[in-house]
């Protein structure tokens, strides 16, 4: 009896949340074979696909945020399907965003808007590529087809890929880690600079970071939930920034699975930018009261998509703009 193969879940990010044409040429390529006028004269093996499997794959969503500067896509596709699909959207981010540019300006206010640094924290263009799996039975699928990518990645764009998470579970790497002083503080690690002088090597890929692309990092993973609480006046961004550092694991009043960090919103709104790793047993409402204690929220964000248990006796004085059941939370987006 031949087994149906799992269906995995992807969440690229790309440090590009302003440059709508680029956002959709690279959504376009993730969803199915690059278009005629990404793919002509391009000869890069991530180019090739087939379009009957392409067609297996699925755009689930994509949301994009001119001040973080970047957009997270969530697709799911099949194993082989997956990574052939985020090698298109690798190839076409690569060609498009050139994040080292931007890691040379001293300030937003030397550059075009348009070019101008995000707050989010990112080392490439295409800076991070998780392989999502949905039950733990599929966990060995997922660890499979994320070093399949990291290694066409670093093998047929030249960009160096460094593994993070649980699939590193010898080294215990982190993504926080590998971002740290952003795409030129990695590129000096790498060099062999900073508080180590031993050169910081990639998984895959060249010894040196991308000259316009930077790094990718890859992980395989379960499901986790990127969130936002935007706080009401008069709550600043250095009060955003004390209260993630207060409420993100380890910290005083620390969420287990917490990562959070305090952004700059455009008018000067601040906002508490958090990946919540453990959503099944953290659901939102307990982040949101966590931050309720030292400020009034004004709306909360999500990113992408979350398992249902994660929003149970959620606020419903907590405005989520934009959030649909039907596409953002994964069992109905899956239907399942």
């Amino acid at each position: 009896m031949e087994m149906t193969p799992p269906i995995l879940l992807a969440v690229p990010n790309v440090s590009e949340g302003r440059d709508m044409r680029a956002i959709g040429a690279i959504g376009d390529a993730l969803a199915g074979p690059a278009s005629a006028s990404d793919a002509a004269g391009a000869s890069s093996p991530a180019l090739s696909g087939d379009g009957a499997r392409a067609k297996r794959v699925r755009m689930l969503d994509v949301h994009s945020d001119a001040d973080h500067h970047r957009s997270v896509y969530t697709i799911a596709a099949p194993p082989g399907e997956l990574a052939d699909a985020l090698l298109r959207g690798a190839e076409v981010a690569v060609r498009r965003i050139d994040v080292m540019s931007r890691a040379l300006l001293e300030g937003p206010q030397q550059a075009r808007e348009q070019d101008a640094p995000g707050q989010h924290p990112h080392v490439g263009a295409l800076d991070v590529a998780p392989v999502v799996y949905l039950s733990a039975r599929d966990r060995g699928a997922a660890c499979a087809e994320a070093l399949v990518v990291a290694d066409r990645i670093g093998s047929e764009l030249g960009v160096p890929v460094f593994l993070y998470g649980e699939i590193t579970a010898d080294r215990g790497v982190t993504r926080a880690e590998l971002r740290r002083g952003g795409a030129g503080g990695l590129a000096m690690r790498m060099r062999g600079g900073g508080d180590s002088h031993a050169p910081l090597s990639p998984d895959f890929g060249p010894a040196r970071t991308h000259p316009t692309a930077g790094a990718t990092l890859v992980a395989a993973r379960a499901p986790l939930v990127a969130f936002n609480l935007r706080l009401s006046p008069p709550a600043t961004v250095e009060d955003a920034g004390a209260i993630a550092a207060r409420i993100r694991d380890g910290g005083a009043e620390g969420l287990p699975g917490v990562r959070a960090i305090g952004i700059a919103l455009g008018g000067g709104a601040g906002q508490v930018s958090m990946n919540i790793e453990r959503p099944l047993e953290l659901p939102l409402v307990r982040v949101i009261e966590a931050v309720r204690a030292h400020a009034a929220v004004a709306s909360a964000e999500l990113v992408g998509l979350t398992p249902r248990a994660a929003l149970a006796g959620f606020p419903e004085d907590v405005p989520l703009p934009g959030f649909d059941p039907d596409r953002h939370v994964i069992e109905n987006a899956l239907g399942s």
